[in-house]
């Protein structure tokens, strides 16, 4: 269960923070309300609304989200189907509910996802849609974009198919209560299955080289009064259920492939400097990679309660980047897959959230009806790659931003006490020397509170050390910290003190 670990009580601080919140929002420019004319047209739209002629409201949806949640994207239904599986993956109906070059499609664009902030969410449809008419909101009856996937005893897909349907879902549980139910041996058999094919699709991740970063979440939480750090590590369920969704990705950009037309999600594999990078990290920090291991197996052998390996799974990230997306009509890109899932795969089960994921959905279900791809969704393609990348930037620097301002809040008044902490990254000086100018610096995550910050001083990845708070300032958002001894822990090697 996720638990607080510092909560900010101080009105002085609070306010202060308030303030800070507002400001990173303005420079961000970000708007939360919408212009008359896309509430009016979402209004329209809704009363206008006509449900799918098939019908499978007859099926034992749920839903499964954090606490609270009401834009609801997805639902799924799972079946013995003789010695394999049946999947039924709903995503909700967006395109039934944004015209095509309408208000909300132009709004939708100019916003590119819902981002999330400490003071409240950004959405990228009115609300009046994400979180009620096209949400799969349980005991409604709600249109839908159905995946239908038929797997064999392995968990490998052996046909699928998409079409438009209403549904409604049974329940809206919680990863919590899936795993207590589960764990608990009392769960239905829509859950059991949840696990027994999420555990199948999970050796398939791992026999085709695929990873996984399962590092503990941070979310910033407010009571109305407070703000709070939750953390908590992840479940088991949310990998689970999580598989369902890469496997529809995975599903839905095949069919772009096949079809010579789409949006994938892509990422390059890294390139040997960073592997050889990690390798030796792994080794400092007492955890070798085998040779010959897959490196998503050799990450789901971490422990990420040990200080060691939290440290390697937060410097494996740095074999994660350049994902970006790729949009193709006609002649196929050279660059397909994304590395981390070691397979082609789009984004297709987030349109509430996501922008591309209502394209995507469209061009999946005109090529599996085998009909022609509307001609607004083949428009967009050009530019739908930047305008996702520049949404994600400017979600990147909110969530950053935001986490800044409260760790810094949440700190305001223990300015000159010690912590123990876990370093995470450390540098180290160029070629090895030691310039006059060279500042040892690195990052630091706190046993309590979960803190992630800079520390200044002599640093070692993976290494435990007691550090003092310098500075935690809420206008700027800095947080900073200075080993408290300004060496390595005894016993270190200068090898061990030079890596990160």
């Amino acid at each position: 269960m996720p638990y607080s670990h510092l909560d900010l009580s101080n009105r002085n601080s609070q306010l202060q923070l308030t303030r800070s919140l507002q400001l990173l929002r303005e420079e961000l420019n970000l708007e939360a309300d919408f212009p008359p004319e896309v509430l009016d047209e979402a209004r329209r739209a809704i009363t206008n609304n006509s449900s799918p002629t098939t019908d499978l409201t007859g099926l034992g949806f749920i839903t499964i989200d954090p606490p609270g949640s009401t834009d609801l994207d997805q639902a799924v239904h799972l079946e013995r189907d003789g010695t394999g599986y049946r999947v039924w993956y709903a995503i909700a109906d967006v395109p039934a509910f944004v015209a095509p070059g309408g208000a909300i499609d132009r709004e939708a664009r100019r916003r590119g996802q819902t981002v999330y902030a400490p003071d409240g969410r950004i959405s990228l449809h009115p609300e009046l849609i994400s979180e009620d008419a096209a949400s799969l909101l349980p005991g409604k009856v709600r249109p839908a974009y159905v995946w239908q996937f038929r797997l064999d005893a392995e968990g490998v897909v052996q046909d699928m198919d998409l079409e438009r349907a209403t549904i409604r879902s049974r329940a809206q549980l919680t990863y919590e209560q899936v795993q207590r139910d589960i764990d608990s041996g009392g769960a239905p058999e829509n859950l059991l299955l949840l696990r027994e094919v999420g555990l199948l699709r999970i050796e398939l991740e791992r026999l085709r080289g695929g990873a996984s970063l399962n590092l503990p979440e941070q979310e910033i939480a407010n009571d109305g009064d407070r703000y709070f750090i939750l953390t908590s590590p992840p479940l088991p369920a949310e990998d689970w259920n999580a598989q369902i969704s890469l496997m529809t990705g995975m599903a839905a950009a095949q069919l772009m492939i096949d079809g010579k037309i789409g949006v994938l999600r892509t990422m390059p594999p890294p390139d040997e400097e960073s592997v050889g990078r990690f390798r030796h990290q792994a080794r400092v920090l007492g955890k070798p990679w085998p040779e010959g291991m897959a490196y998503g197996e050799f990450l789901r052998s971490l422990d990420t309660t040990e200080p060691r390996q939290l440290s390697l799974m937060h410097a494996a990230a740095s074999l994660f980047r350049g994902a970006g997306y790729t949009a193709f009509d006609g002649d196929l890109p050279a660059a397909m897959t994304q590395a981390a899932i070691a397979a082609p795969y789009a984004h297709t089960t987030a349109p509430l959230r996501r922008l591309v994921d209502r394209f995507v959905l469209v061009i999946c279900a005109a090529l599996c009806a085998r009909t022609e791809v509307p001609g607004w969704a083949r428009d967009a393609l050009p530019e739908l790659n930047s305008l996702m990348n520049s949404s994600n930037q400017l979600s990147s620097r909110l969530e950053r931003g935001a986490l800044d301002a409260v760790e810094a809040a949440l700190l305001s008044n223990l300015v000159g006490q010690e912590f123990d902490a876990v370093v995470i990254a450390a540098s180290k000086p160029p070629n090895g020397n030691s310039p006059d100018d060279y500042q040892p610096v690195g990052t630091i995550q706190l046993a309590n509170p979960a803190v992630e910050a800079r520390c200044e001083g002599e640093l070692v990845a993976g290494e435990e050390v007691r550090v003092r708070l310098v500075l935690a300032d809420i206008p700027t958002r800095t947080t900073r910290f200075e080993l408290v001894n300004g060496t390595p822990p005894p016993g270190v090697s200068g090898a061990a003190a030079g890596a990160g």
